[in-house]
């Protein structure tokens, strides 16, 4: 579930950033997020196993 959000995001992201900038920084500001959440997912995976 966290993957899917995060390539959510990620299209969101593409999509702001191609077509608009006007909702630019509040997608900019989800993906820094996504990509942090997903950073934290990987090492406390690495760090149980």
């Amino acid at each position: 579930m966290l993957w899917t959000i995060a390539i959510i995001l990620g299209a969101l992201w593409l999509l702001g950033f191609v077509s608009s900038y006007t909702m630019g920084g509040l997608i900019h500001v989800l993906l820094v997020i996504a990509i942090i959440v997903v950073l934290i997912n990987v090492i406390q995976g690495r760090r149980a196993a």
